[in-house]
Protein backbone atom coordinates (compact mmCIF):
# COMPACT_ATOMS: atom_id res chain seq x y z
CA UNK A 1 0.00 0.00 0.00
CA UNK A 2 3.08 2.76 0.71
CA UNK A 3 5.06 1.29 -2.07
CA UNK A 4 7.45 -0.63 -0.46
CA UNK A 5 10.04 -3.18 -1.63
CA UNK A 6 8.95 -6.52 -0.25
CA UNK A 7 13.42 -7.15 0.38
CA UNK A 8 13.57 -4.23 2.01
CA UNK A 9 11.46 -4.64 4.80
CA UNK A 10 14.47 -5.73 7.29
CA UNK A 11 16.99 -3.23 6.16
CA UNK A 12 19.15 -1.77 8.29
CA UNK A 13 21.84 0.99 7.32
CA UNK A 14 25.13 -0.02 7.99
CA UNK A 15 26.65 3.86 8.43
CA UNK A 16 30.17 2.46 7.08
CA UNK A 17 32.28 1.19 4.77
CA UNK A 18 31.36 -1.66 2.28
CA UNK A 19 32.89 -5.47 2.64
CA UNK A 20 34.42 -7.06 5.59
CA UNK A 21 37.26 -5.46 7.78
CA UNK A 22 40.62 -6.21 6.80
CA UNK A 23 42.68 -8.87 8.77
CA UNK A 24 45.16 -8.07 11.12
CA UNK A 25 46.71 -10.74 10.97
CA UNK A 26 49.15 -12.62 8.84
CA UNK A 27 50.24 -16.34 8.61
CA UNK A 28 53.73 -17.39 8.58
CA UNK A 29 54.92 -21.14 7.85
CA UNK A 30 57.54 -21.13 10.73
CA UNK A 31 55.89 -18.46 12.93
CA UNK A 32 52.08 -19.02 12.48
CA UNK A 33 49.91 -15.66 12.89
CA UNK A 34 51.61 -12.81 13.11
CA UNK A 35 50.17 -8.95 13.40
CA UNK A 36 50.66 -6.20 11.04
CA UNK A 37 53.71 -4.99 12.42
CA UNK A 38 55.89 -8.27 11.77
CA UNK A 39 55.25 -7.84 8.30
CA UNK A 40 55.57 -4.08 8.24
CA UNK A 41 59.43 -4.83 9.68
CA UNK A 42 59.72 -7.67 7.26
CA UNK A 43 59.14 -4.86 4.61
CA UNK A 44 61.23 -2.14 5.95
CA UNK A 45 63.52 -5.10 6.38
CA UNK A 46 63.65 -5.77 2.46
CA UNK A 47 63.54 -2.26 1.39
CA UNK A 48 66.37 -1.77 3.32
CA UNK A 49 68.90 -3.59 1.21
CA UNK A 50 70.35 -1.18 -0.63
CA UNK A 51 69.93 -1.95 -4.39
CA UNK A 52 65.91 -3.24 -3.33
CA UNK A 53 63.37 -0.25 -4.19
CA UNK A 54 60.03 -2.12 -5.41
CA UNK A 55 56.42 -2.07 -5.45
CA UNK A 56 53.80 -4.36 -4.04
CA UNK A 57 53.62 -7.24 -6.57
CA UNK A 58 57.50 -7.43 -6.23
CA UNK A 59 57.51 -7.68 -2.64
CA UNK A 60 54.51 -9.81 -2.26
CA UNK A 61 57.00 -12.42 -4.67
CA UNK A 62 59.82 -11.40 -1.79
CA UNK A 63 57.83 -11.99 1.66
CA UNK A 64 56.93 -15.01 0.08
CA UNK A 65 59.93 -16.34 0.03
CA UNK A 66 60.60 -15.23 3.52
CA UNK A 67 58.03 -17.85 4.34
CA UNK A 68 54.87 -15.24 4.33
CA UNK A 69 51.52 -16.31 2.74
CA UNK A 70 49.82 -13.40 2.11
CA UNK A 71 48.23 -11.79 -1.47
CA UNK A 72 49.13 -8.45 -3.34
CA UNK A 73 45.66 -6.98 -2.61
CA UNK A 74 46.64 -7.66 1.33
CA UNK A 75 50.17 -6.27 0.68
CA UNK A 76 48.85 -3.10 -1.18
CA UNK A 77 47.21 -1.77 0.90
CA UNK A 78 49.53 -2.41 4.16
CA UNK A 79 51.89 -0.60 1.74
CA UNK A 80 49.48 2.11 1.34
CA UNK A 81 48.49 2.88 5.19
CA UNK A 82 52.57 3.20 5.68
CA UNK A 83 53.28 5.04 2.70
CA UNK A 84 55.59 2.71 0.90
CA UNK A 85 54.52 2.66 -2.33
CA UNK A 86 56.44 3.94 -5.41
CA UNK A 87 55.74 4.13 -8.72
CA UNK A 88 58.30 1.43 -11.04
CA UNK A 89 59.84 3.56 -13.65
CA UNK A 90 59.28 1.81 -17.06
CA UNK A 91 62.12 1.09 -19.01
CA UNK A 92 61.16 2.76 -22.66
CA UNK A 93 61.88 0.08 -25.00
CA UNK A 94 61.15 2.47 -28.19
CA UNK A 95 63.15 4.21 -29.72
CA UNK A 96 78.39 -4.09 -44.89
CA UNK A 97 79.17 -7.87 -44.70
CA UNK A 98 77.14 -7.56 -41.59
CA UNK A 99 74.58 -9.59 -40.40
CA UNK A 100 71.32 -7.83 -38.95
CA UNK A 101 68.80 -9.38 -36.58
CA UNK A 102 66.04 -10.73 -38.30
CA UNK A 103 63.55 -11.09 -35.35
CA UNK A 104 63.11 -8.22 -33.00
CA UNK A 105 62.10 -10.43 -30.38
CA UNK A 106 64.20 -13.64 -29.23
CA UNK A 107 62.77 -17.00 -28.29
CA UNK A 108 65.07 -19.25 -26.33
CA UNK A 109 65.30 -23.17 -25.33
CA UNK A 110 68.35 -23.00 -23.02
CA UNK A 111 71.13 -21.06 -21.48
CA UNK A 112 73.45 -19.74 -23.89
CA UNK A 113 71.55 -19.31 -27.36
CA UNK A 114 71.44 -16.37 -27.69
CA UNK A 115 73.56 -12.86 -25.91
CA UNK A 116 73.30 -9.60 -26.09
CA UNK A 117 75.88 -7.13 -25.26
CA UNK A 118 76.07 -3.42 -24.89
CA UNK A 119 78.25 -0.39 -23.56
CA UNK A 120 76.98 2.10 -21.32
CA UNK A 121 78.27 5.28 -20.34
CA UNK A 122 78.93 6.35 -16.50
CA UNK A 123 79.87 9.89 -15.17
CA UNK A 124 82.67 10.00 -12.62
CA UNK A 125 82.49 13.42 -10.77
CA UNK A 126 85.93 13.25 -9.06
CA UNK A 127 87.67 13.37 -12.34
CA UNK A 128 84.76 14.99 -14.78
CA UNK A 129 84.36 12.10 -17.14
CA UNK A 130 82.75 9.44 -18.33
CA UNK A 131 83.62 6.03 -17.56
CA UNK A 132 82.84 2.43 -19.71
CA UNK A 133 80.47 -0.49 -18.49
CA UNK A 134 80.47 -3.33 -20.95
CA UNK A 135 77.81 -5.71 -19.78
CA UNK A 136 77.08 -8.85 -21.48
CA UNK A 137 73.59 -11.12 -20.60
CA UNK A 138 72.31 -14.55 -21.31
CA UNK A 139 68.63 -14.03 -22.69
CA UNK A 140 67.60 -16.79 -21.66
CA UNK A 141 67.90 -16.90 -17.71
CA UNK A 142 68.74 -12.99 -17.48
CA UNK A 143 71.48 -14.10 -16.05
CA UNK A 144 74.65 -11.03 -16.12
CA UNK A 145 77.97 -13.44 -17.77
CA UNK A 146 80.42 -10.87 -17.19
CA UNK A 147 81.52 -6.70 -16.87
CA UNK A 148 84.31 -5.08 -17.39
CA UNK A 149 84.62 -1.43 -16.33
CA UNK A 150 87.19 0.79 -17.61
CA UNK A 151 87.87 4.30 -18.87
CA UNK A 152 88.31 2.97 -22.43
CA UNK A 153 86.66 0.07 -24.01
CA UNK A 154 88.57 -0.71 -27.30
CA UNK A 155 88.22 -3.61 -29.67
CA UNK A 156 91.52 -5.44 -28.02
CA UNK A 157 89.38 -5.19 -24.56
CA UNK A 158 86.67 -6.38 -26.10
CA UNK A 159 88.32 -9.52 -27.49
CA UNK A 160 89.87 -9.87 -24.36
CA UNK A 161 86.34 -10.01 -22.75
CA UNK A 162 84.88 -12.76 -24.84
CA UNK A 163 88.35 -14.76 -24.86
CA UNK A 164 87.68 -14.97 -20.95
CA UNK A 165 83.87 -15.35 -21.50
CA UNK A 166 83.62 -17.95 -23.57
CA UNK A 167 86.51 -19.86 -21.32
CA UNK A 168 84.77 -19.70 -18.35
CA UNK A 169 81.22 -21.03 -19.92
CA UNK A 170 82.99 -23.14 -22.56
CA UNK A 171 79.65 -22.61 -25.13
CA UNK A 172 77.74 -24.58 -26.98
CA UNK A 173 77.57 -24.53 -30.72
CA UNK A 174 75.08 -22.08 -32.54
CA UNK A 175 75.61 -19.17 -29.67
CA UNK A 176 74.48 -15.81 -31.37
CA UNK A 177 75.68 -12.84 -29.97
CA UNK A 178 73.72 -9.72 -30.63
CA UNK A 179 74.84 -5.52 -30.06
CA UNK A 180 74.44 -2.25 -31.53
CA UNK A 181 77.14 -0.75 -33.77
CA UNK A 182 79.20 0.54 -31.73
CA UNK A 183 83.07 0.97 -33.07
CA UNK A 184 84.27 -1.80 -30.78
CA UNK A 185 81.79 -4.52 -31.93
CA UNK A 186 81.89 -4.04 -35.51
CA UNK A 187 85.50 -4.29 -35.97
CA UNK A 188 87.13 -6.37 -38.02
CA UNK A 189 89.08 -8.06 -35.40
CA UNK A 190 86.21 -8.89 -33.36
CA UNK A 191 84.16 -9.80 -36.01
CA UNK A 192 87.07 -12.38 -37.07
CA UNK A 193 87.75 -13.23 -34.05
CA UNK A 194 84.26 -14.88 -33.33
CA UNK A 195 83.84 -16.39 -36.37
CA UNK A 196 87.05 -18.42 -35.35
CA UNK A 197 85.56 -19.76 -32.33
CA UNK A 198 82.18 -20.41 -34.02
CA UNK A 199 80.21 -17.68 -32.29
CA UNK A 200 77.80 -15.98 -34.89
CA UNK A 201 77.46 -12.46 -34.37
CA UNK A 202 74.18 -10.20 -35.36
CA UNK A 203 73.84 -6.24 -35.36
CA UNK A 204 70.90 -4.42 -34.45
CA UNK A 205 69.47 -1.94 -37.03
CA UNK A 206 70.09 1.59 -36.61
CA UNK A 207 68.23 3.26 -33.42
CA UNK A 208 66.32 0.41 -33.07
CA UNK A 209 66.99 -0.10 -29.40
CA UNK A 210 64.78 -3.03 -28.77
CA UNK A 211 66.62 -5.44 -30.97
CA UNK A 212 68.73 -5.29 -27.74
CA UNK A 213 66.35 -5.07 -25.34
CA UNK A 214 67.44 -7.10 -22.75
CA UNK A 215 70.80 -5.68 -21.84
CA UNK A 216 69.66 -2.33 -22.64
CA UNK A 217 66.49 -3.08 -19.80
CA UNK A 218 69.61 -4.45 -17.38
CA UNK A 219 71.33 -0.82 -17.94
CA UNK A 220 68.35 0.83 -17.43
CA UNK A 221 67.59 -0.83 -14.13
CA UNK A 222 71.36 0.12 -12.99
CA UNK A 223 69.99 4.05 -13.92
CA UNK A 224 67.12 3.31 -11.81
CA UNK A 225 68.52 1.37 -8.84
CA UNK A 226 72.10 3.03 -8.44
CA UNK A 227 72.79 5.66 -10.08
CA UNK A 228 69.82 7.66 -9.47
CA UNK A 229 70.07 6.64 -5.59
CA UNK A 230 73.72 6.07 -4.97
CA UNK A 231 75.69 8.97 -4.59
CA UNK A 232 79.43 8.15 -5.67
CA UNK A 233 82.61 10.35 -6.76
CA UNK A 234 85.35 8.42 -7.69
CA UNK A 235 85.83 5.47 -10.06
CA UNK A 236 86.88 2.84 -7.46
CA UNK A 237 83.63 3.50 -5.17
CA UNK A 238 80.99 2.79 -7.92
CA UNK A 239 83.30 0.03 -9.63
CA UNK A 240 82.63 -2.11 -6.27
CA UNK A 241 78.96 -0.90 -6.16
CA UNK A 242 78.85 -2.50 -9.40
CA UNK A 243 80.08 -5.73 -8.60
CA UNK A 244 78.29 -6.20 -5.44
CA UNK A 245 74.89 -5.07 -7.45
CA UNK A 246 76.27 -7.82 -10.28
CA UNK A 247 75.92 -10.33 -7.38
CA UNK A 248 72.55 -9.24 -6.25
CA UNK A 249 71.16 -8.97 -9.44
CA UNK A 250 71.83 -12.81 -10.74
CA UNK A 251 71.31 -14.13 -7.16
CA UNK A 252 68.50 -11.97 -5.03
CA UNK A 253 66.41 -9.63 -7.19
CA UNK A 254 63.36 -11.61 -8.23
CA UNK A 255 62.75 -10.90 -11.92
CA UNK A 256 59.14 -10.80 -13.08
CA UNK A 257 59.34 -12.18 -16.60
CA UNK A 258 61.02 -15.20 -15.71
CA UNK A 259 58.15 -15.91 -12.93
CA UNK A 260 59.35 -14.01 -9.95
CA UNK A 261 62.61 -16.02 -9.98
CA UNK A 262 66.00 -14.79 -9.79
CA UNK A 263 67.95 -15.27 -12.75
CA UNK A 264 70.46 -17.89 -11.11
CA UNK A 265 67.56 -19.81 -9.97
CA UNK A 266 66.38 -20.23 -13.78
CA UNK A 267 69.84 -20.87 -14.80
CA UNK A 268 70.49 -23.58 -12.15
CA UNK A 269 66.66 -25.13 -13.02
CA UNK A 270 68.14 -25.36 -17.32
CA UNK A 271 71.74 -26.17 -16.40
CA UNK A 272 71.43 -29.54 -18.11
CA UNK A 273 70.19 -27.52 -21.39
CA UNK A 274 73.95 -26.21 -21.73
CA UNK A 275 75.80 -28.14 -23.78
CA UNK A 276 79.72 -27.89 -22.99
CA UNK A 277 82.49 -28.28 -25.34
CA UNK A 278 84.12 -30.50 -23.34
CA UNK A 279 80.97 -33.11 -23.53
CA UNK A 280 81.49 -32.43 -27.11
CA UNK A 281 85.46 -32.61 -27.80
Amino acid sequence: MVGMVHSSYYRTPSFGKKGNTPSKLTYHKSKGWVNQDAVIASIKEILSHEFIDCGYRLMTSYLKKEAYLINHKKLYRIMKEQGMLKLENRINRSGSGRKFVKFRKVNTSRPMECLEMDIKMVWIPSVGKNAYLLSIIDVHTRRILKDYFSFSIKQDKVIAFLSELFEEYQHPDNVVIRSDNGSQFIANNVREYLGLIGVQQEFTHIATPEENAHIEAYHGILKKEIFKRVDYTCFGQIEQILKRYVTFYNNTRLHGLLGRITPMEKWDADEHLILMKKLTA
